[in-house]
């Protein structure tokens, strides 16, 4: 009966008997609080290592895949300024070749015509030797 008006006017006995103005199951909760706070604090921090780590994974894979961006970039690039050359080359070649059946044809001609002239030769030449 004394504990319990003692109580009512905040006033208790610990196990050793002693006269305290708090209960005495503040102290071991709030020292079971102490603990979790400090496991908090050390979770959080093994977190933000864990979450650094990641970060910096994650900055190193943008940097590479950039990197292979950039290679891809250049290596489409070569290939449509081969393509280009290719094309050039491909009008060149058939500018040249127009040009050799153009030269072709002006040599069949003249072939023609200086057969022609060999034949007109030769029957002067027969007529010519016949007459004598």
């Amino acid at each position: 009966m004394a504990k319990d008006i003692l109580g009512e006017a905040g006033l208790h006995f610990d196990e050793l008997n002693k006269l305290r103005v708090l209960d005495p199951e503040v102290p071991q909760q709030t020292t079971e609080l102490k603990e979790e706070c400090k496991d908090f604090v050390d979770k959080i921090g093994q977190f933000q290592k864990i979450v650094g780590g990641l970060i910096e994974l994650v900055d190193q894979l943008a940097k590479e895949a950039e990197n292979e961006k950039m290679k891809a970039i250049g290596a489409r690039n070569l290939l449509k300024s081969i393509a280009k050359q290719r094309e050039a080359q491909q009008q060149q070649l058939q500018a040249l070749i127009a040009e050799k059946k153009m030269q072709l044809e002006r040599y069949r001609v003249e072939y023609e015509a200086l057969c022609k002239v060999e034949a007109e030769q030769n029957e002067f030449i027969d007529q010519f030797i016949f007459q004598k």
